[in-house]
């Protein structure tokens, strides 16, 4: 499977189960369970739109490289950048649906990130092992 329909089957699945997980662990740490739910459609909402360009931009850049293999590092580095920038976009929208500051939203942020760093790789690897390398990850 290739172009826009394995992205479009990566993001959903990814998303899906995103939101299951962010659900869970903000009702966990005390916060409403239809808020949290919220939030975490909310958010999902956002880091879909972000995997799509995130994505876009590492597959053009990988497939400009001498060397295509998915490495470790370069699959670590991916779920790095993606965090990273969803980050940015998700600390003010948590501090202001909280009604929490700015450093708590970027503290709870910072743990759902080491969270989904690990689930970002694992999931990416199950993927690509499930339905195939993309053309941009193949020898030219």
């Amino acid at each position: 499977m290739q172009g826009i329909k394995r992205k479009l089957v990566f993001v959903t699945l990814f998303e899906l189960i995103a939101v299951a997980f962010n659900t869970l662990i903000l009702t966990a740490l005390g916060h409403d369970a239809a808020h949290s739910g919220g939030l975490a459609v909310a958010s999902s909402t956002i880091a879909m739109l972000w995997n799509l360009c995130w994505n876009s931009a590492f597959e053009y850049w990988e497939a400009r490289q001498a060397d295509r293999t998915r490495t470790f590092t370069r699959r670590a580095l991916h779920a790095i950048g993606f965090e990273a920038g969803l980050l940015g976009m998700l600390v003010p929208l948590f501090a202001y649906a909280l009604g929490i500051e700015l450093l708590d939203a970027l503290a709870l942020n910072v743990g759902l990130v080491l969270f989904f760093l690990v689930y970002t790789f694992t999931f990416n690897l199950a993927f690509d092992r499930i339905f195939g390398l993309p053309l941009s990850a193949r020898p030219a």
